[in-house]
């Protein structure tokens, strides 16, 4: 593989023409059957991931731009830049593009559609932490929320627990349905499983043994008093300190979960709100992934236990990723 990476290495460098792998080629590359064990991998690996660069592009519409590098010393580099637009409606919300470097040399090496490895690393990094933290038996799936997100969600789930029924809940009923006929497209191995499009949201929550809160949300929309004893919450939409998916009275009962300490008690509204109002102490915080992975925390005690896992995203994600387009591809 050195010989093959070399050699592609030094065609760039020859043609100055850099590749970009479009959304189906990296589709293609990040099974979740793939990438799930190689972010479990990558969490426990040496990788230096500054905090990212948030900018708000605008006050009005809460638009935003990120970006997020990373790099392993002897390795790749990567940037991933990110424009968030909350007010699209025809154009999806997340509009993304990365960058993979040569970490000794700095010559660029690829650009790789962002959305879709944003997409795919995400669940798949939701995935990851349910295997931790949801029980062992966990059978019911509730989506909250309908966009771009959802069903990647599902489907990466559907590889860490034996899920039989997915629920989904959105705003919109006709994007819920679009969101089912996605899950449904992996029918060759979810042929087995019930979807359900819901409207009660609050019964939703109370029949589900995992909830996927995938929103930009500022008011909590799932509520302690809806969710019962054992429940895994998996918090991956509100990304910014004024965004919440859940209410304090649900973070108070929780045993919590983060992608990032980092990255979590800086941004996560869900964490921060909660912390600064006495409602989640910080000893309820009790792992994140990288100490799930290596093996220092074991995750979920009992399964009476309300978990709840909250992601705002990593760039060691991101380059974990790409360096399976990567492979994948040369």
């Amino acid at each position: 593989m050195a010989i093959t990476l070399t050699r592609h290495r030094n065609t760039i460098a020859q043609t100055n023409m850099i590749p970009y792998f479009n959304k189906e080629q990296v589709s293609t590359a990040l099974s979740y059957v793939a990438l799930i064990p190689a972010l479990r991998q990558a969490f426990t690996e040496d990788m230096i991931v500054p905090r990212r660069h948030a900018h708000t592009l605008s006050e009005a519409d809460s638009s935003s731009l990120l970006l997020m590098p990373v790099w392993q010393p002897q390795g790749h580099l990567g940037v991933k830049l990110v424009t968030v637009a909350p007010h699209n409606t025809d154009l999806p919300t997340v509009h993304a593009i990365f960058i993979l470097f040569d970490t000794k040399t700095g010559a660029p090496l690829a650009l790789m559609d962002g959305e879709e490895l944003t997409l795919r690393r995400t669940a798949a990094a939701s995935a990851l932490a349910s295997s931790y933290a949801s029980r062992s038996d966990a059978r019911h799936l509730l989506l909250v929320g309908n966009g771009s997100l959802a069903p990647h969600i599902a489907v990466a789930h559907c590889q860490t627990r034996a899920i039989t029924d997915i629920s989904i809940w959105g705003r919109s009923v006709e994007k819920s349905e679009t969101a089912a006929q996605v899950i449904r497209e992996h029918a060759e191995f979810l042929a087995h499983i019930r979807l359900h499009i819901v409207e009660d949201l609050a019964a939703a929550c109370h029949a589900a043994d995992i909830i996927c809160c995938a929103t930009t949300s500022k008011t909590p929309i799932v509520l302690s008093d809806h969710v019962r004893v054992g429940t895994h919450l998996d918090l991956v939409g509100g990304f910014k300190p004024d965004m919440r998916e859940v209410d304090d009275a649900l973070m108070s009962r929780a045993t919590v979960f983060v992608d990032t300490y980092a990255g979590a008690l800086a941004e996560a509204g869900d964490i921060t709100q909660t912390l600064a109002n006495g409602s989640l102490l910080r000893s309820a915080i009790v792992a994140e992934l990288a100490e799930l992975c290596s093996g220092k925390h074991a995750g979920r005690k009992d399964d009476a236990e309300v978990t709840v896992f909250k992601s705002v995203g990593t760039a060691l994600e991101d380059l974990c990723a790409a360096n399976l387009v990567w492979v994948g591809q040369y």
